[in-house]
């Protein structure tokens, strides 16, 4: 069985999914045994320069009411890039996807992303002293993009499932009242949607209050701009 998608400058052929396969690059991470199966990261360059990442797994699956003997998970990642991409929420380039289950049953699977270009986690930023350097008021426009990116998020009942702020990337671009915010989420691979957007919102948002840096001001301004977009508080947050 084999399962396909890229972009629409690729063919989706068996050879597409074994080019990527083959590559080989810096392992960004490395390959770990989890889930009955191995997943890991590499980091590649297209012949054109680009900056490519490459999750590559073997017998790396999930079980679901719907898939009962077992999906790859990059699958469900995959899922999650292309409807946060029709709720206008920020995620990397889907490059290609595909999986392949042998004879033996056991699955092989990719998914490729082109690399976030500019974009840093939001705690290198601060470490950087992004904050200071852009002052406050552009400092309240990343709260409130990263705020208005999780509503949206929410809104469509998907849920992030693995919201901490190592996976928050953020992008400034020029200074002052003209300064561009950009928001951009990694980590999908626990995505998953919700019966309800206050299910998604209220797992999500507790477990980002746990790990990160903000402190009670910044996150009070953080959940003040969420609620304007998502439209109600989420209860247990302040």
């Amino acid at each position: 069985m084999t399962v396909d998608s890229v972009s629409p400058s690729h063919t989706a052929t068996e050879n597409r999914f074994e080019f990527y396969w083959q590559q080989q690059g810096e392992w960004v991470e490395e390959p770990n045994q989890r889930r009955g199966g191995e997943s890991g990261v590499q980091r590649i360059h297209e012949a054109n320069g680009r900056l490519l990442y490459v999750k590559r797994q073997v017998g790396h699956t999930y079980r679901s009411w719907r898939y009962p003997l077992g999906r790859p998970t990059v699958l469900r990642e995959r899922d999650a890039l292309l409807a946060f991409n029709r709720l206008a929420v920020g995620v990397p380039e889907l490059v290609y996807c595909g999986a392949q289950q042998g004879a033996d049953k056991q699955w092989r699977a990719l998914l490729v992303t082109a690399a976030l270009e500019n974009f840093i986690e939001i705690d290198n930023w601060y470490a950087a002293g992004e904050r200071d350097i852009h002052g406050e008021a552009v400092h309240d426009r990343v709260l409130e993009t990263i705020a208005t990116t999780l509503a949206r998020m929410h809104l469509g009942r998907w849920q992030h499932g693995c919201l901490y702020a190592k996976h928050v990337f953020v992008r400034v671009t020029g200074k002052g009242e003209s300064a561009q915010v950009d928001v951009a989420l990694l980590d999908l691979e626990k995505s998953r949607q919700r019966l309800t957007a206050r299910k998604a919102a209220a797992h999500d948002l507790k477990q980002l209050r746990r790990h990160s840096s903000w402190n009670t001001d910044d996150w009070n301004k953080l959940n003040y701009f969420y609620e304007k977009v998502f439209g109600s508080a989420i209860k247990g947050l302040r």
